[in-house]
């Protein structure tokens, strides 16, 4: 029985069949048809065939099949150690108390076979506890999927990125760009100092720079920073053109101005969207402006000027 007091739910002939075994088989079939199985359906494993619910079932079955022939085991033991009993030879028998009752023949070989089942034991008890932490990280498939989405999402935008450099570096050394290098045949000068950064890669990202050769989403962060600034600089100077105080006139003149402003950021909120699906990892995506906490903001930075 399983130290971790595991019962299993499968019948014994159910468990026979799922391992594709008969009654009376040995302890080597038994392993050696567990670790073929386990090996087609174990959810680590690269297999085609990986399946997480056949996995656990073979588990189950493999338990309820070592339980069994220990039992077995043991029942034709203790019938032994009975017979031993009645014909006065007791004390030549004392090892079969030895071992958990595990393994026939001479003391050496029941050595042999209880240290195999103290492996296989061991075995057991981790694969009930990768079983168990499967089971828990299943219980939030949901999540887990939505995870793997995005991970695969990252990995494929990342590769895109590295094929599309490698593919411009292909390009200007065809065309001849790299020839009249200043410099050319000495060693590259470090352009960073920081100690924390690929002195290979951030060489290749400053030629590409150098050459005019700018990954699209960095150009469009670029760009939707200055605009929001210039929208901002725009809107603080127009309402500093009305002055005060508010008149009725002026009011409808600073709802135009309210109006197309609203207008500019939704604009800029498309291609701030633009931007989220090329840049390459999410933690540098961006969020929507709001045109209402721009304009709280814009009037706060006017009287923050008037004062």
């Amino acid at each position: 029985r399983m130290l971790s007091g595991y019962k299993p739910k499968s019948s014994i002939k159910d468990s026979y069949k799922i391992l594709e075994l008969e009654e009376g088989c040995s302890l080597d079939d038994i392993r050696n048809s567990y670790r073929s199985l386990a090996k087609k359906y174990h959810p680590d494993s690269s297999a085609a065939t990986a399946d997480t619910a056949a996995f656990i079932k073979v588990e189950e079955a493999y338990r309820v099949v070592l339980d069994d022939v220990a039992t077995k085991t043991k029942s034709s033991e203790n019938n032994e150690e009975e017979e031993d009993l009645f014909k006065t030879k007791s004390p030549q028998h004392r090892h079969y108390l030895s071992f958990e009752g595990v393994g026939i023949g001479t003391p050496s070989q029941r050595e042999k076979q209880y240290m195999q089942f103290r492996v296989d034991r061991a075995t057991e008890q981790v694969l009930e506890y990768r079983k168990q932490r499967l089971e828990s990280q299943y219980a939030g498939s949901d999540l887990m999927k939505a995870k793997d989405v995005r991970e695969s999402k990252k990995m494929k935008i990342t590769q895109a990125v590295e094929r599309l450099v490698e593919d411009l570096i292909q390009e200007s050394m065809a065309k001849g760009d790299f020839d009249n290098l200043r410099g050319k045949g000495k060693p590259l000068q470090k352009f960073s100092d920081c100690p924390y950064i690929d002195p290979m890669t951030h060489n290749l990202n400053r030629i590409l720079i150098d050459n005019g050769y700018q990954p699209e989403w960095i150009l469009m962060q670029k760009e939707i920073r200055e605009t929001i600034e210039r929208l901002r600089k725009n809107i603080v100077a127009s309402q500093s053109k009305l002055g005060g105080p508010m008149t009725p006139h002026r009011q409808k003149q600073w709802n135009r101005i309210c109006e197309q402003f609203r207008e500019d950021i939704r604009k800029l909120n498309k291609r701030v969207d633009s931007f989220n699906l090329v840049v390459p990892l999410l933690s540098r995506q961006m969020t929507h402006f709001s045109a209402d906490k721009e304009i709280v903001r814009a009037q706060k930075t006017y009287e923050a000027l008037m004062e």
